[in-house]
C-alpha cells in the first residue's frame, strides 16, 4: 500500500465484505458501501465459502463494486480446487477488471477430506504468478497470534514467509486486540529479509457473543480484561459499542504509531462502527 493512495486526513484504509445470501442483504451491502466509499477506500474484498461455497456470491459483489467505480479484491481460496480449475477461475476475474486477489488455503466443507492439487497458500500464489505473471496484486493472510493450525510460531513464520516468496506483493493479518503481538509478527518477518507490507486487519466490536465465537474459531487472543468487561455488560448493547470504540480506537492509534502502512477493516457488512472508528481517528 502507498501513502500516494491514501486520503489527505490520513492512513490507507480498505473494507472487507461477505457475499450476501438473500436480496435483501445484496441491498442492505449496498447502501454500507455507498457510506464507506466516503472514506475512498483503497480496495473492497470479498470473502469466498468454506471449498468455494459462495463463488457465484463473491465474483457478483465484486462486479458490483467494481463498477461502482471501487478497486475490488477477490479472496480466491485453493483446498479442493484443480489447477485447471483455477485457471479458469483467474481468466473470469481478470475479465471483470479484477487487479487484486487475496490468495488463502481456505477451508473445506465440513465432512469433506483434503482434496485436490493444492495444499497450501504458497502453491496458490506460486501458480498464479506463473500463470498470470504480474495481472494481479496478491494479498496474503498473516497471523500476528499464530495461526490455530501452525505446529509452532516458528513453523507459522516459516509459511508466511513460503507465501511471500512465492510472489505475494502484501498481507493482511488476522484482527488481534494486542498491538505488540503485531509489532513483533513485523519485527520477525523484517529479520528474514522479507520487506512486503503487512497491513493490521481490524474488528470493530459490535456484540460479544459473536466475537466470542469468531475468536475461539480463528485463533484471535480477546485480552483476559476485555473479554471480562464484554461479559460484564450483559446484553448492554450500548454500552457493549461504546467500550468496544475506545478500545479499538485505542488499537488504531497505538498502530499509528508504530507506521504501518494502512488499516484494513472487518466491516461484517455494517458501516456504523466502521464509520465512527474512522472519524475518532481522522480518516
Amino acid at each position: 500500500m502507498t501513502a500516494a493512495n491514501a486520503p489527505a486526513t490520513g492512513l490507507p484504509v480498505s473494507f472487507e465484505f461477505f457475499p450476501p445470501k438473500t436480496p435483501e442483504g445484496a441491498g442492505k451491502l449496498r447502501a454500507v458501501r455507498q457510506q464507506l466509499y466516503a472514506l475512498q477506500p483503497e480496495f473492497c474484498s470479498v470473502t469466498y465459502g468454506a471449498g468455494g461455497s459462495t463463488q457465484e456470491g463473491t465474483f457478483g459483489t465484486v462486479q458490483e463494486i467494481l463498477a461502482e467505480g471501487v478497486s475490488a479484491a477477490s479472496h480466491f481460496s485453493c483446498i479442493g480446487a484443480t489447477r485447471q480449475s483455477v485457471r479458469e477461475e483467474l481468466a473470469t476475474l481478470k475479465t471483470m477488471g479484477v487487479k487484486r486477489l487475496v490468495a488463502l488455503r481456505g477451508d473445506l466443507p465440513s465432512g469433506y477430506g483434503i482434496g485436490g492439487e493444492f495444499h497450501y497458500a504458497s502453491d496458490l500464489v506460486a501458480f498464479i504468478r506463473a500463470e498470470t505473471g504480474r495481472d494481479f496484486h496478491i494479498e496474503v493472510a498473516a497471523y500476528p497470534e499464530v495461526h490455530p493450525q501452525a505446529k509452532s510460531a516458528d513453523a507459522d513464520l516459516q509459511a508466511f514467509a513460503a507465501k511471500v516468496r512465492a510472489g505475494a506483493d502484501s498481507a493482511i493479518t488476522q484482527y488481534f486486540f494486542n498491538a505488540d503481538a503485531y509489532e513483533r509478527f513485523v519485527d520477525d518477518v523484517r529479520r528474514m529479509g522479507l520487506d512486503v507490507p503487512v497491513v493490521p486487519g481490524i474488528m470493530p466490536i459490535m456484540g460479544s457473543s459473536q466475537l466470542m465465537r469468531f475468536s475461539d474459531a480463528c485463533g484471535a487472543e480477546i485480552p483476559r480484561w476485555i473479554r471480562l468487561r464484554l461479559q460484564g455488560f450483559g446484553d448492554d448493547m450500548a454500552s457493549i459499542r461504546a467500550f468496544g470504540l475506545d478500545v479499538v480506537t485505542s488499537l488504531c492509534e497505538q498502530l499509528r504509531q508504530r507506521g504501518v502502512p494502512g488499516l484494513h477493516f472487518y466491516t461484517m457488512n455494517q458501516s456504523a462502527t466502521t464509520l465512527e472508528l474512522c472519524r475518532r481517528l481522522g480518516l
